[in-house]
């Protein structure tokens, strides 16, 4: 297959990009590079666009004819739920408009298979601890928003034109498949206690005082290797040409560890000395969010291999392997 991979020399994209390569796909990486590098892209051919831009309709559609693309996999997105909320017609620009752009190439260029990089912040703050994917979703910024605009998109060129489409709702990503396609972003919770250890600061924990086991909020950590595989499953269920009995997919284990449990595994890991320091909780935070993984199994027969051991240690791996960032002794 000819796979066109929109946003795919960032983290998850990245992964992504090498199980395609790995079992002999034609990839071409969409990227402004913004965030990604083209190093994390090796053996797939790399077109530097951003794809809200203006001329990005013509260029897709031409690289879609050129290549014969089977399938879009989507990720090109701004992902920060804070800068969101600060400039939220940018984010509205970016997500939802980049994506209408890559959807009128596809009705184009006849592309008819899309998966789409949904997310858990479609649902908001849901009135159940383990979320399942028919639950009302409400979401709490625009962030979220722009992913549930995404879906409703796809569903309405599935009925206009036929498209065949998945959205993957994801919970919290984290660890690396390969040493070197780390996560970059400073701002996800395992990157993030790492920073702070390598240069002597304190990792910090919002709000202990949740009605959880140990006060903290609990989260679906989801190893990106695992992601990355759901992903390869989604494609080849769409493109089996079976009739969709679903759209809509969490990608989570179905269990939850709390912040404290993640943060304490973390500076084990880097064998510190060091206690976490204790603050306020922040505001929007729910303070338990699973994802109900029964319907991912029985769609697409995807199951995560990876516990919060193997996210830690792979983060780990990753972090030291970088010669980017600060090491441990």
């Amino acid at each position: 297959m000819s796979i066109l991979v929109a946003g795919g020399a960032g983290y998850i994209g990245a992964h992504v990009v090498r199980l395609l390569l790995q079992r002999g796909d034609e990839v071409i990486v969409v990227d402004d590079l913004s965030y990604g590098t083209p190093e994390r892209v090796e053996g797939a051919d790399l077109l530097q666009l951003d794809v809200a831009s203006n001329e990005a309709v013509q260029e897709l559609t031409d690289v879609m004819e050129s290549r014969g693309v089977t399938a879009v996999i989507h990720f090109a997105a701004r992902k920060q739920v804070g800068e969101s909320v600060a400039r939220p017609a940018w984010y509205y620009q970016q997500n939802v408009g980049g994506l209408a752009n890559m959807m009128l190439a596809m009705e184009r260029a006849r592309v008819d298979q899309m998966i789409f990089s949904s997310s858990a912040a479609v649902y908001g703050m849901p009135p159940v601890e383990v979320v399942p994917e028919d639950i009302e979703c409400h979401p709490i910024n625009p962030y979220g928003e722009t992913k549930l605009i995404g879906e409703w998109m796809m569903a309405d060129a599935e009925r206009a034109w036929g498209l065949r489409w998945a959205g993957l709702r994801y919970f919290n990503v984290a660890g690396a498949g390969w040493d070197d396609l780390g996560d970059m972003a400073t701002l996800n919770l395992i990157p993030m206690v790492l920073e702070r250890l390598a240069e002597g600061d304190t990792p910090k924990i919002f709000g202990t005082d949740y009605p959880t086991p140990d006060g903290t909020c609990i989260r679906d950590y989801i190893h990106v290797r695992d992601l990355a595989a759901a992903h390869i499953a989604a494609l080849d269920y769409l493109a089996s040409g079976e009739e969709m009995s679903e759209h809509v997919f969490n990608v989570g284990t179905g269990q939850g560890a709390s912040v404290r449990e993640v943060v304490s595994k973390v500076i084990a890991a880097t064998r510190l000395a060091v206690e976490p320091e204790e603050l306020p909780r922040r505001a929007g935070d729910p303070p338990q969010l699973i994802g109900n993984a029964t319907r991912i199994g029985t769609v697409l027969g995807w199951k995560a291999e990876h516990d919060l051991d193997d996210i830690v240690t792979s983060s780990f791996t990753s972090w030291q392997a970088d010669p980017n960032r600060p090491h441990f002794g």
